[in-house]
């Protein structure tokens, strides 16, 4: 790993070809050839005919994660401190991560509950509140293959038809299905090309969250999802159905 981060390291100083990247990194030309070899295949390099090793779309991408996280993080703030006055229940920022959901940010509840979510955390996608807000706009089939890897097959059917509903009214229910007595409800973030790229929700027990709280925190939560998007380029306009 150190060898590869190296390799990265010279190519960003200007190193662009296999004598001067293994002098910069002090290894041999057949395993500088080996390191670059793996690390073009897995676009962390890309090679140009005139120009020589030059740094790959892979870091771009992890680039422009990084920042967007960085300002979605920000831009978020205000909002979620808000919504945790307004609800005193657990508020949560997440992204996706293969087919988990990454917590970036947690507000404790000012009732004194305690949840095993913390930033940093891992936890699956079809079986999350917050999960299921960032893959509303996935497909009936990435929904099937994402709730196979975590759920139980024979309420497969039970949980398409509730996405289906999900994606029509814009928000999403954890209905004790991660984690038994909490509830949550949660609602996805779009940036200026219509894109989920994170989602917000509220948790509590039941003995707060009652079905008809779910339902009654829904198009708040919603709101604050929207003025969210809206600080990253995104326009009711563009979605017509909102």
């Amino acid at each position: 790993l150190l060898r590869g981060l190296a390799v990265l390291n010279a190519v960003y100083n200007g190193c662009h070809d296999l004598k001067s990247i293994g002098e910069f990194t002090g290894t041999t030309r057949s395993t500088t050839h080996r390191l670059v070899t793996v690390l073009v295949e897995q676009r962390y390099l890309r090679h140009v005919p005139t120009q020589g090793y030059q740094l790959g779309a892979k870091l771009i991408e992890f680039g422009a994660r990084a920042l967007e996280s960085t300002s979605l993080y920000e831009i978020a703030q205000p909002v979620l401190q808000r919504l945790a006055r307004y609800t005193l229940d657990t508020v949560h920022l997440g992204i996706v991560e293969g087919d988990e959901v990454l917590y970036l940010e947690k507000i404790n509840s000012q009732r004194g509950l305690e949840m095993r979510s913390r930033p940093g955390h891992r936890m699956p996608l079809a079986i999350t509140g917050i999960g299921k807000a960032l893959i509303l706009n996935r497909t009936e089939e990435e929904w099937r293959t994402l709730f196979k890897t975590c759920g139980d097959e024979t309420k497969l059917g039970a949980f398409i038809q509730n996405m289906r509903r999900y994606a029509t009214s814009g928000f999403a229910f954890d209905l004790e299905e991660n984690e038994p007595t909490i509830r949550c409800v949660a609602a996805p973030v779009y940036n200026a090309r219509d894109e989920i790229v994170a989602a917000i929700s509220v948790a509590s027990t039941t003995t707060y969250m009652s079905l008809a709280r779910l339902e009654e925190l829904a198009p708040y939560v919603k709101s604050c999802a929207e003025e969210i998007s809206a600080e990253l380029g995104w326009g009711k306009h563009v979605r017509k159905d909102k």
